[in-house]
């Protein structure tokens, strides 16, 4: 047994996309706070504290603003533990080559292609008739396209839009997973791996603002914790009906609290994505059947939100930009939900 059936999965994924599309909105405007996705501002933090000590009717917004982008680590988590169900059914691989690499790559390569495109086309077009237009090269839309673009210099200035960075990390660490963790599964390859990549950023500290350690969170450096933290979960067979009914709170408690306490400061940060991961997982195991729906309904609607939602905050940001801070974000929720859902229809049409 499992320890995360297709519900609580589907309602992580919920939640995720809801930090993902919210902040991608919100971390825009001015008077909210700024995250600290690919590098670590301490003048960030310092704003947030001055927020918590003084919250005023934007205090959610600032949240999502600042934390919503860990979105991105759960859904890494669940890639892992997905991968794992999907392809390690026996406790070992038979051989070395149980899974072809090249048709493993090339099947998940077309799962994202098609949202992927549908989303940039239709993005360009309403990129190229508002303000503010993006100046694309044609080597960023090829790199785009074939989802290699995280490699190249300068990715948060040639991403656009800026979202679709998370194409070409997961075909990296769907690459990892093939090559490395489905053919090694002994937990020491992972320890590996995690103490790797952590030490690689560690080395950015005298420069946590600094390009190089940009570079590497765009890329699968920053998100081989997670990823490693969803193939352990999964290959875990303990039973979920066993757990105490107080091991769930104590944990949502103490992961809430670590994250607040481990954002302050640069080594600490690094780890911050393993407890957003358990503060989530405890979250939804919490939650009664009837809250849990409109979750589970948010994650199967999460990969068309996902693509869509830049295309309504280029859109509708100029209300919020404006000073509307509460309009503007429901206009974009609401149009964002119904264009996903129409997105969903096209892709599922593409791809049948």
């Amino acid at each position: 047994m499992t320890l995360l059936n297709r519900t609580e999965c589907s309602a992580l994924r919920g939640l995720a996309i809801t930090g993902i599309f919210m902040h991608n909105f919100l971390h825009w405007l001015g008077p909210m706070v700024k995250e600290n996705e690919y590098q670590f501002h301490q003048s960030n933090v310092d704003w947030l504290m001055q927020i918590l000590a003084h919250p005023d009717k934007n205090l959610l917004w600032q949240l999502f603003s600042f934390f919503g982008h860990y979105g991105v680590p759960v859904f890494v988590f669940l890639s892992g533990y997905g991968l794992v169900l999907k392809y390690e059914k026996d406790a070992t691989p038979s051989h070395s080559d149980s899974v072809p690499i090249l048709g493993f790559l090339a099947k998940h390569f077309m799962k994202l292609f098609p949202m992927m495109v549908l989303g940039f086309a239709c993005f360009a077009m309403i990129d190229w008739i508002t303000p503010g237009r993006h100046h694309w090269a044609w080597t960023d839309i090829i790199a785009q396209l074939t989802m290699t673009i995280n490699v190249l210099p300068s990715p948060d200035r040639i991403i656009w839009p800026g979202p679709y960075w998370f194409f070409g990390l997961i075909m990296q660490l769907y690459l990892i997973y093939i090559l490395v963790l489905h053919r090694w599964r002994h937990w020491g390859v992972m320890a590996a791996l995690i103490a790797l990549c952590w030490g690689l950023q560690a080395l950015c500290a005298d420069s946590p603002e600094g390009d190089t350690l940009n570079r590497l969170r765009y890329n699968c450096v920053g998100n081989v914790l997670p990823l490693c933290l969803g193939v352990m979960l999964a290959r875990f067979k303990g039973d979920a009906t066993k757990i105490s009914r107080w091991v769930m709170p104590a944990l949502l408690v103490g992961s809430v609290a670590l994250i607040m306490v481990l954002s302050m400061s640069f080594h600490g940060w690094l780890w911050v994505p393993v407890f957003i991961i358990t503060a989530n997982v405890a979250f939804v195991k919490l939650l009664p059947d009837l809250c849990i729906r409109p979750l589970d309904w948010l994650g199967a609607l999460s990969a068309a939100i996902f693509v869509c939602h830049p295309i309504t905050r280029k859109i509708f940001i100029p209300i919020s930009h404006g000073g509307q801070t509460l309009d503007g974000p429901m206009i974009y929720v609401v149009s964002t939900l119904v264009l996903a859902m129409l997105f969903r229809m096209v892709i599922r049409r593409i791809k049948n």
